[in-house]
């Protein structure tokens, strides 16, 4: 054989050994970056998984046992980021993430309601610029609880695989008491972010149209047991949305009143809480006044729901605030401790009596 053709077949030979050394080389790398990633995700996925059901099973009905709700907003508040982390490797917890996220909600909702009162009374005081100035951070803070709020209301669709809008209707697998309660809820809290997205001029761009599904799906929780609220919605949404008003149907208004006197019943006031958000949205203050007065009534008598007290524990905090509102509008402060369910200031008759503080010292 020629000198060149053994040179030739050397020169062959050691290609193919470095193109073989090659591809073992690349072979492994990316064996052993799969490894890696195994041995990485499972890990992710078992502790989002873990997580996921330690916040529905644990976390999530020790929350609803609460009754600080401020406090119950910031768990919420907290916790939605950490447990939603986990969506990017395992299946989104859309169940706990509707509650957690209408916690959050009701947190930036709870700031809103301080600037909403800083607002009425910069007015009171004749203040201009410091109402312009609250005025806008009103505006945002609405648009901020109805971008929380609608993603509340997404999640619980999702997390019962229920499409508001379909024909005919079918109502979702509920299988525990959390299961009703959450997507009621979810329905609730749509239906606040189109109220929320309205004062806030629009900014959130809340679908209108969850109003009118909103009354369609919460005819799949039952009215009496849950205390009037599912009612109390399609009274709500009746008023925004006349058409969706069956024929023959009751009077919304005393379908409201209905509604509340049945959460005094079952402990929980949050179909009053709805009539009086109805009473200040549709320009009725004798419906308000009437409303808080029992709500105040109630409260004296009333026992609390054992199985979901924050139910009540937020409700009292609109109810309040409503009064507030009234309050700071027509007199420059907040009302007084011990006048909830007064509109106006009410003499104080009986003897004021003097603690004897001689013992303590």
């Amino acid at each position: 054989m020629p000198l060149s053709e053994v040179l030739n077949s050397l020169k062959n030979l050691k290609n193919s050994v470095v193109s073989a050394t090659s591809r073992r080389v690349l072979i492994s790398t990316l064996v052993a970056t799969g490894l890696a990633g195994c041995s990485a995700n499972p890990v992710y996925t078992t502790t989002g998984i873990v997580l996921s059901n330690y916040a529905e099973a644990e976390a999530t009905p020790y929350v609803l046992e609460m009754r600080d709700a401020r406090m119950a907003c910031a768990l919420g508040q907290s916790l939605d980021p950490l447990v939603y982390s986990f969506s990017r490797v395992t299946s989104p917890p859309d169940t706990t993430g509707s509650l957690l996220m209408l916690l959050a909600a009701n947190c930036s909702e709870y700031e809103l309601m301080e600037a909403e009162l800083d607002f009425l009374r910069a007015n009171f005081e004749g203040n201009a610029n410091a109402a312009r100035h609250t005025r806008e951070r009103v505006k945002r803070l609405n648009a901020e609880v109805a971008n929380r709020r609608v993603l509340a209301f997404d999640r619980a669709m999702s997390a019962f695989d229920f499409n508001p809008a379909a024909e005919p209707l079918e109502c979702p697998f509920l299988f525990s008491d959390q299961d009703e309660l959450t997507f009621m809820l979810g329905l609730v809290t749509g239906l606040q972010a189109i109220v929320n997205d309205a004062n806030s001029g629009a900014a959130a761009g809340v679908p209108r149209n969850i109003a009118p599904q909103a009354e369609r799906a919460i005819r799949c929780i039952d009215n009496e047991k849950w205390g009037g609220i599912p009612n109390a919605v399609r009274a709500v949404v009746w008023l925004l949305l006349p058409d969706t008003r069956p024929d023959l149907s009751p009077d919304p208004w005393q379908v409201l009143e209905n509604s509340s006197k049945l959460g005094f019943e079952r402990g929980y006031r949050v179909s009053s809480a709805l009539e009086i958000v109805a009473a200040e949205t549709f320009g009725r203050p004798e419906v308000k006044a009437k409303a808080l007065e029992k709500a105040a009534e109630a409260e004296k008598v009333m026992e609390v729901s054992s199985d979901f007290p924050l139910l009540d524990s937020v409700a009292k905090i609109i109810l309040l605030h409503a009064s507030d509102k009234h309050w700071v509008t027509e007199y420059g402060y907040r009302t007084p401790s011990n006048q909830f369910g007064s509109m106006s200031p009410v003499s104080q008759r009986a003897p004021v009596q003097t603690m004897d503080l001689d013992g303590l010292l």
